[in-house]
């Protein structure tokens, strides 16, 4: 493409919106009958390391994120529409973009979240009136724009939120793929970036593994097969919160993260299924929890930026201690609470963790280490694939300040967490007990455990649980 003034051209941003289904920024933009350019800006920031020392997005979550982008442009160019892939500062990219090639509308997903906004808002005041930014609502299972509060009204409490939105409000028909896309002349799809300029080395790829595969196709390969194909969801209800697999859990949160499917697309299958296969307390569970996802994002608008500060948006004080030894050892897995290290290496290893895995995880973090749970969040944020900004830091605000204390021990023998410990921590693989749970009490027997640390303390608290599983084995 010549650097020469072109004719009029809008142009569609991707952002978090990876997918040509249920999208309606792409959607209007191929309406507006202009010829279109294809954008996504790989933000070089994301990957510098943040004062904690950790990249705000580590390696798992570029690896999912070239899978995603990489398949959204092989379903652009399937339409004979082109992908541009650009390095940079998103602002720097469009900027530049905008005058070389005569942009005068953008179509974009709508931000919602504090660090993106600004982004807009210093994006419009430099182009000025010269481009018309035309941004849709994608994020959510119910739109904005119809239930039945404004975003200064969204209740504190979920319950408050959940009961009148789901009674008078309707979610809305997932979009089509538009049939014809107007790609601009001249352009050609080009190749997503090197991990290596990037920031991340040839051998951090090779120590992680991505727990599912990003991109629209994978999004909906895994929506039939867990429901249709398999009935998983039938019985996801009392499976959701295990531990070991694929199947106990949808699965379907690292997708909804990057946009590869819409909560919309999820919730017209989900109907679908229960007209054809059934309707119980599962597929109920499932809306259930998209519905909560929307209130956290809500919530999560209406707080601003508060809810990135660690006296929370109750402005809430707890003492935290601060001990960087403790985090570091928190953050790799070897703090000797088993359950603990053991969801902490997957989270390493693949970007991703159950439910109770993080609510363990985190528990532990604020209430034993004294850890800022800002700390813990920020580390969530660089490894998970399913990270979401709104669900990520008010999930772990809600833990340091409106949730009981969870007890690691007990939760791993309670659920138990056997397999899953072995599996994550091979240096307990020769106790087959349930000693696997305070393992300190085995190493003097079995030297071959030597390797895996004790905890920092034995508190008083963990008595109750300890003494449940020593009488556990006298039966």
């Amino acid at each position: 493409m010549s650097d020469k003034l072109v004719s009029e051209h809008a142009l569609v941003w991707f952002k978090n919106d990876l997918r040509l289904h249920d999208n309606e920024a792409l959607f209007k933009a191929v309406a507006s009958g202009l010829p279109l350019i294809f954008l996504y800006c790989v933000d070089i920031q994301l990957y510098q390391n943040i004062s904690l020392g950790f990249p705000k997005a580590d390696i798992n979550r570029v690896i999912f994120l070239k899978q995603a982008v990489n398949n959204l442009q092989q379903n652009l160019n399937a339409k004979n529409a082109f992908l541009r892939i650009e390095v940079g500062l998103p602002e720097d990219i469009l900027i530049c973009y905008i005058e070389k090639y005569n942009i005068t509308q953008i179509f974009a997903e709508q931000e919602y979240a504090w660090e993106e906004l600004q982004l807009i808002d210093s994006l419009q005041n430099k182009v000025g009136v010269k481009v018309e930014f035309k941004f849709y609502w994608g994020k959510t299972l119910y739109h904005k724009d119809d239930i039945p509060f404004t975003i200064k009204e969204i209740p504190l409490t979920s319950k408050t939120y959940r009961i009148p939105t789901a009674k008078q409000t309707e979610v809305r028909e997932p979009l089509p793929i538009p049939k014809k896309f107007n790609a601009a002349n001249g352009f050609e799809s080009n190749l997503f970036p090197a991990f290596e300029e990037l920031g991340f080395s040839y051998q951090e790829t090779q120590l992680v593994d991505p727990f599912v595969k990003g991109g629209e196709d994978e999004a909906l390969k895994r929506l039939d097969y867990y429901t249709f194909e398999s009935e998983l969801l039938t019985k996801y209800r009392w499976t959701r919160n295990n531990s070991m697999g694929l199947d106990y859990s949808s699965k379907f949160s690292p997708y909804l993260s990057l946009g590869c499917i819409s909560a919309r697309t999820i919730y017209k299958i989900i109907q679908e299924y229960e007209k054809r296969v059934k309707k119980n307390q599962s597929t109920w569970w499932l809306i259930f929890e998209m519905v909560w996802r929307d209130y956290f994002t809500f919530k999560g608008m209406k707080l601003g930026n508060a809810i990135f500060q660690t006296k929370g948006f109750r402005n809430k004080k707890l003492q935290f201690e601060n001990n960087p030894d403790f985090f570091k050892k928190w953050c790799n897995g070897i703090t000797g609470i088993p359950f603990v290290d053991a969801n902490m290496r997957q989270l390493n290893k693949t970007g991703y963790m159950s439910n109770r895995g993080r609510v363990n995880c985190a528990s532990f973090l604020i209430h034993d280490l004294k850890i800022d749970w800002t700390w813990g969040a920020a580390y969530f944020e660089s490894k998970l694939i399913d990270y979401d900004v709104s669900s990520n830091w008010m999930n772990w605000h809600m833990q340091a300040y409106e949730i009981w204390y969870t007890n690691p021990i007990y939760q791993g023998f309670k659920y138990k967490e056997k397999e899953f410990i072995q599996k994550w921590i091979p240096e307990l693989k020769p106790i087959s007990d349930n000693y696997i749970y305070i393992p300190w009490f085995e190493s003097k027997e079995k030297p071959e455990i030597k390797g895996y640390p004790k905890p920092f303390e034995i508190l008083q608290k963990w008595n109750w649980s300890i003494n449940k599983i020593l009488k556990s084995m006298e039966k």
